[in-house]
This record gives structure tokens, C-alpha cells and sequence, in this order.
């Protein structure tokens, strides 16, 4: 038997005597605090915003079915998990009323084993939510870096440490990291978190500006400076003076611009196309790349003064896949949102699932989980990947298929601490060469996924 941590109370309804002495019994036994009520009128007298526990009940009871029941629970409180008992012919039912919002369901006749094990489970999602509201509240009486960057990990710890440490200074920073680890948002905490913060937050994505419109575009110009064109143009440069210019994909930056930024780092100022007159900035360049830029500098595709320049104080975006502990709150925190913007009911998410995400590489990082939970929202709580899409009555797998999921991710863990090394994690695993490699090719696993670019 699973020993999950967190154990509220538990409200077990039915209008049936024996099961409910049954339920109580079984449920007391796994370490719940459990309170049988004959009717769901009962129980909603218990139930406020904010309850800390889940409730068990019938599908068919008189007066108030179980169905009712769980409309007028969510009314007082959407989150608190309600899992639905019914009979041979009600499945068809309660699949539905888990896409209006029930947890689960038990069909009859049930095990204790499965009363115990998915009540654990919906207490574990319960404090998920729980967990995912304070730690938002208090965040909400901290700074704008730990709002913007959700998360308990230790590489999430250190960034917010180093954001702080030097949001309001004047330093230019190299912003590193992988596709959708949020560079952007790390630029723009550096940001609002400095005295620049009343003035213009500046982002060029350099490549997705044609190299012929670059120079204009961030210079500017004065009338006439081009045939036929008898106006003037404020530059990007100038226009975030005062303020932040961020610098993206820094790594596209055609080779004669290099130049004439490396100038404006050294000078802190321009001459518009077409002017001879030298303006002076007030400003902080933030810069991001998905690449190793020194390793473009030995291969001659970046200038090596330009990254001293830009690089007076490096920021390291870790990718999720070293953050994997945070994953849950941060799908739970996305799908929330969707949900909002969408207008939607936030679907409850399955053992099943969270462990998909878990084991799940993420190679488009945040950006990829961002876009997972807004599909299960709008997919109504269908599973969040694409590649293992299936139908809601498939959720509930085979002990061979959950034996298979749960060997998969430990070999994809063992890949991840050894960087992809067989040897390594060979010997992590303690199993032979020839198994693991057996295994790899059963479940489609490729080392080089793991191992570091």
C-alpha cells in the first residue's frame, strides 16, 4: 500500500448502513480521519471554501443523488476532489461526470485496496492545489521576480538569488539557456525590478529582423536619409534611453552590426542614419542566446570583444529537465490560467498523468509544459502529451502497462544523472549492458536525449 503524506478529513457518503460501517473501517485502517453520512444534504453542511479534504459518494440516493451532490459542492469550493460510487450501470454516467468535474469513480463491487488507493490520490492532488495557492499567496507579498518565476527547486532558488542580487544595477547581462526556458522573462524581471522600470522595456528579436531594415530599425534616421522619405525615425536604441534594450537570439546578429553595437556598448551613444550628430543613452543592454557563444567566437561567427562586452554578468536558464521536481505545480499553475482564459473547468490531473510529466524529457522546456496544460484544458483532461494521447476509460492501465510506465522512468532518470552515459547507467541501475540496451529499443528511448549539447 502507497503511504501518501497529506490526509484530510474524508466525507464517505451513502445510504446504505453496512458500507458505509465498511468504507469507514477500511479508510481508518489506511490513516484517514473519516466522517459516513447518510445523506448528501448532510454533507453539504460540512463542506466550505476552502475545505481541507475530499468526499466518497454514492451515485444513486434518494432526494439528492450523488451527481447533484457534486454541483452544489463545487458551488461552495470547485477544488475539493469528489470521487463517485456507482453501480454496473452508471459507468457511462460517471466517465461524464468526470468531464464536469468528479475526480474519479469506483465501480461496485470495489477492493479496500482501490478505496484506499484512490482516495490517496485525490488527497495528493488536493494538496497540489493547496500547495500551488500558498505558495502563490505568498509570493504575491514578495517581489515581482518570485511571481514572475514560479517554482521551489534549488536551480530556481539560485536564479531568483541572482536576478535579485543584480536587477537594479546599470551592468549588461548575457542572458544563456535553451529554447522556452524564459530568457525574456528573466530580462524583463531584470527590468521592472530596477529603478528603470518606469521607463521603455525595448525587445528585438535580431533573428527575425532582415538584415537590410537592421541598421535603420535600431539606430534610426533623419529626414532624407533615404530617397523619398522626408521623416524621422526614432532607433530602438534611443527609444529605450532611460530604460532596457533587450537583445534576443543575439547569436543572429549580422557581423557588421556587431560592430557598430560593440560601439554604442563602449560609447553609450549613436548618430542616426543620415546625422552626424552624437546622441547620448542612458542605457542597459540585456542580451540572450540559446547558444554557446564563445564556441561561436572560436568558429569566427562572433565577435570575442562583443561577448566580453555583453557577458560583464552571465544568467543561466536551467532547463526543466533539472527541475523536474517542480513540474506538477507549475502544470497545475498553467492549467489554471487556461482554464481562466478559456472559460473552462480545470480538469482534475490523474497519478497517471502527473507521472507522464514527470518522466517526460520537455526538450521546448516551460514553453512546452506551457502548451501542454492549455491542450489538456481545452482537451477537457485528456492526456496533456501529444504522443500518448488516449481515451478517458484507457486511463485506468493494467498493472503490466503501469510495471512497463514505471520502468521506463526509471531508466530515463538514470540516463538523465549520467548525461546519457550507458556505462553510467548501467551501473545505476545495476542490470546488464545488454538488458538496459534491450529495454532502450522496447521503450524507444534514445541516450542522446539526455546527454548535454
Amino acid at each position: 500500500m502507497v503511504d501518501y503524506q497529506y490526509k484530510g478529513p474524508v466525507l464517505f457518503i451513502d445510504d446504505e448502513m453496512h458500507i458505509r460501517l465498511s468504507a469507514k473501517q477500511t479508510l481508518e485502517l489506511a490513516g484517514f480521519d473519516v466522517v459516513c453520512l447518510e445523506s448528501a444534504e448532510d454533507a453539504l453542511k460540512q463542506l466550505e471554501q476552502g475545505w481541507p479534504g475530499i468526499v466518497i459518494s454514492d451515485i444513486k440516493m434518494p432526494s439528492m443523488d450523488g451527481i447533484m451532490f457534486m454541483e452544489k459542492a463545487h458551488e461552495i469550493d470547485k477544488d475539493i476532489p469528489i470521487i463517485l460510487i456507482t453501480g454496473h450501470g452508471d459507468v457511462t454516467m460517471a466517465v461524464q461526470a468526470m468531464r464536469d468535474g468528479a475526480y474519479d469513480f469506483i465501480e461496485k463491487p470495489f477492493p479496500s485496496e482501490l478505496l484506499t488507493d484512490v482516495a490517496g490520490r485525490a488527497m495528493e492532488k488536493l494538496a497540489l492545489i493547496r500547495e500551488n495557492k500558498e505558495l502563490r499567496a505568498k509570493l504575491k507579498n514578495q517581489s515581482g521576480i518570485a511571481e514572475n518565476l514560479l517554482g521551489k527547486s534549488q536551480p530556481i532558488e539560485q536564479l531568483r538569488k541572482l536576478i535579485g542580487n543584480i536587477a537594479n544595477t546599470d551592468t549588461d547581462v548575457l542572458i544563456m539557456g535553451e529554447t522556452g526556458t524564459g530568457k525574456e522573462m528573466v530580462a524583463r524581471c531584470l527590468h521592472e525590478n530596477s529603478s528603470r522600470h518606469n521607463a521603455h522595456f525595448v525587445a528585438v528579436n535580431c533573428g527575425a529582423m532582415p538584415e537590410t531594415i537592421f541598421e535603420s530599425e535600431l539606430f534610426g534616421y533623419e529626414p532624407g536619409a533615404f530617397p523619398n522619405n522626408p521623416n524621422r525615425r526614432i532607433g530602438k536604441i534611443e527609444y529605450s534611453s532611460g530604460g532596457t534594450l533587450f537583445l534576443d537570439e543575439i547569436e543572429t546578429l549580422p557581423m557588421s552590426m556587431q560592430v557598430k553595437l560593440l560601439r554604442v556598448l563602449q560609447e553609450r551613444s549613436i548618430e542616426r542614419l543620415g546625422s552626424n550628430t552624437v546622441i547620448p543613452l542612458n542605457l542597459r543592454i540585456l542580451a540572450a542566446t540559446k547558444t554557446d557563444l564563445l564556441s561561436e567566437v572560436q568558429k569566427g561567427n562572433f565577435r570575442e570583444d562583443l561577448y566580453y562586452r555583453l557577458s560583464v554578468v552571465v544568467v543561466s536558464t536551467p532547463p526543466l529537465r533539472k527541475w523536474k521536481e517542480d513540474i506538477p505545480l507549475l502544470f497545475q499553475h498553467f492549467a489554471e490560467e487556461a482554464s481562466t482564459r478559456f472559460s473552462r473547468d480545470c480538469p482534475a490531473i490523474r497519478e497517471g498523468q502527473t507521472q507522464s510529466l514527470i518522466t517526460h524529457n520537455w526538450p521546448g522546456n516551460v514553453r512546452e509544459l506551457k502548451n501542454a496544460a492549455e491542450r489538456y484544458v481545452l482537451n477537457d483532461g485528456q492526456s496533456p502529451l501529444a504522443q500518448t494521447q488516449e481515451p478517458l476509460e484507457e486511463e485506468n492501465q493494467s498493472l503490466a502497462h503501469k510495471v512497463e510506465a514505471f520502468e521506463k522512468g526509471l531508466i530515463m532518470q538514470a540516463l538523465e544523472q549520467s548525461n546519457g552515459s550507458i556505462k553510467e547507467a548501467m551501473e545505476l541501475l545495476d542490470i546488464p549492458r545488454k538488458t538496459l540496451s534491450d529495454k532502450c529499443k522496447k521503450y524507444e528511448i534514445d541516450k542522446a536525449d539526455f546527454q548535454q549539447k
